[in-house]
């Protein structure tokens, strides 16, 4: 089937990417107050490092509404007696406990100031505990345009799942909503349902109780890691449950899969991908993040998301993306994407997390290049570099893929994940070296181990365990629009060449072919000569760099 080019560009790119990444910029003199409050780390979040989460949700399915408890345990860092909890509108906080005491809390937006009745000094251990309620906002679009989504499933069962990512974990629950700060110790994850329904949730099952006069069932999930906002998540459905080992780097580590009833049989073969992609990437990455916390796939009424050890899943049991190639050419239909771009991200966006969302290409940049690591580990590394330079057609370059801080990455590029993608793949063959290479995505993963970062130590990590600058490099794919450009011209055996399109100061080394021969070259701003024996009578740059050849 053939579609008009622009149609299918269009289609591709808005299904794949978050819609909160792909709105028009503002100036800075037009960031609302709305935006700072969420985006960035106010004065009220600064004070105090969050230790500890303690989440209780009762979800009525009839009437989509949900009532809980947050038990937020925290250590201040400096004395401060005011704090800022987000919870979106039109939830609701109704109480806010310090001990037997109640604080006062006034809303603005989506921001409650929560006020001690003392000044807390710095160095101490504690907690509050939040009450809220209300009917969540219903996504529209997920997991683009999060929420609750309140579906049926085929048999007339009850299929909800959230999805938060962008809009923010605030949408369903009260908490610290900002991406520099998680919870050392973990969290806690209690879900009351209907009886007939399972909940599953981040983590692992610890306690199932059962309401027989309420016709409810409890179900209590435990987080032993740090986890992102946006990662934590609550399923809730006719799910069964089977699982498997997976003998890993780091020992035996339990995979469970949740399901609907009728899906099981056809999971049961088509999750076979799920222990090939975690081979595939602790070779890549190393380790397993989260063996605490085991892994999972968990079926979804949306197409999936990467919440940690909660991989949710809702790809039809296809390869592709929904059953089609994204690359156009053919490879991408050897693998289920779904499960391979989000079980990438338990290494990138979960394990590394951003400080700010404005560098979120950390965590789909890496990802997306994860896609091709998968292919060249299971297949051949022909048909990987097939795979990640025809995904180049889906880049758009229209605006650079680090947005402005500090407003909860508005104005963000989906060429994040493409161009993110093909930018790693060029420099790890500008670094000509794919031992070091693997070496570094390894020791990125094992440096930053369950930390948040900035593009800054990123950066400084990959230039210094190279032993090449980087720094330009990133500055080019990263902060501007341009792709690089290769000017060259043959006359006789003289090769004239030289970049064009960069940013100041561009002198990375490219491959190419002269005549059939490889020929490395080291072009700068400045017109260079290569004169060889005999007529020239070929030249093209080597595909794996993502430079733009022009003849003159």
């Amino acid at each position: 089937m053939r579609m008009k080019p622009i149609y299918l560009f269009l289609l591709a790119i808005l299904q794949l990417v978050p819609l909160t990444v792909i709105g028009q910029d503002k100036p800075s003199d037009q960031v609302t107050r709305a935006e700072q409050l969420r985006g960035s780390v106010t004065p009220e979040r600064q004070w105090w490092d969050l230790k500890k989460y303690d989440l209780a949700v009762q979800v009525d399915p009839e009437n989509k509404t949900i009532q809980g408890t947050n038990c937020i345990t925290f250590t201040t860092l400096t004395a401060g007696n005011k704090m800022q909890i987000d919870l979106q509108e039109p939830l609701k906080i109704t109480e806010i406990k310090h001990g037997d005491k109640n604080l006062e809390f006034e809303r603005e937006g989506n921001a409650y100031w929560v006020t001690f009745e003392k000044e807390l000094p710095a160095g101490v251990d504690d907690s509050i505990l939040v009450a809220y309620q209300g009917k969540p906002v219903e996504a529209k679009n997920p997991p683009w345009s999060g929420g609750i989504s309140w579906q049926k499933d085929e048999q007339g069962n009850h299929f909800i799942a959230t999805s938060c990512q962008g809009i923010g974990a605030s949408v369903w629950w009260p908490t610290k909503d900002h991406g520099y700060d998680e919870p050392d110790n973990g969290m806690t994850i209690t879900i009351t349902v209907p009886e007939n329904l399972v909940a599953v949730s981040n983590g692992r099952l610890k306690e199932t109780l059962h309401d027989e006069a309420a016709k409810t069932k409890t179900y209590h999930w435990v987080v032993t890691n740090p986890i992102n906002n946006y990662g934590v998540n609550m399923n809730i459905g006719n799910y069964v449950n089977f699982s498997e080992k997976f003998e890993g780097e780091g020992g035996e580590l339990d995979v469970d899969y949740w399901v609907l009833d009728d899906q099981r049989e056809t999971a049961e073969e088509h999750f076979k991908e799920a222990p090939r992609t975690l081979k595939a990437f602790e070779h890549w990455f190393g380790k397993y993040p989260f063996y605490e916390d085991s892994y999972k796939l968990v079926v979804v009424p949306y197409l999936g998301m990467e919440h940690q050890s909660s991989v949710t899943y809702g790809n039809g049991f296809k390869n592709g993306y929904r059953g089609r190639d994204l690359s156009n050419t053919g490879v991408g239909l050897k693998f289920d994407f779904i499960i391979v771009h989000e079980s990438g991200h338990e290494w990138f966006g979960n394990n590394i997390s951003m400080k700010d969302a404005a560098d979120m290409w950390i965590h789909e940049g890496f990802t997306n290049y994860s896609e091709n690591l998968f292919v060249e580990f299971h297949f051949t590394e022909k048909e990987a570099q097939d795979y990640v330079i025809g995904c180049r057609r889906l880049v758009r370059n229209d605006r650079p893929i680090i947005s402005e801080y500090n407003v909860n990455g508005r104005g963000s590029s989906g060429d994040m994940y493409y161009k993110g993608g093909n930018m790693l793949h060029s420099m790890r063959h500008t670094l000509h070296d794919d031992n070091k290479w693997r070496s570094i995505l390894r020791g990125l993963n094992e440096t930053f181990w369950h930390q948040t970062v900035t593009t800054d130590q990123v950066e400084k990590y990959i230039s210094q365990q190279s032993g090449i600058d980087f720094g330009l490099f990133f500055d080019q794919y990263l902060r501007t629009t341009k792709i690089p450009v290769l000017k060259y011209k043959l006359d006789g055996n003289q090769l004239t060449y030289q970049y064009d399109n960069v940013v100041d100061g561009y002198a990375y080394p490219i491959l190419t072919k002269i005549d059939g021969e490889e020929v490395w070259l080291t072009p700068t701003q400045v017109e260079k000569t290569l004169v060889r024996d005999a007529k020239i009578g070929s030249f093209e740059v080597d595909r794996n760099f993502y430079v733009t050849a022009q003849a003159q």
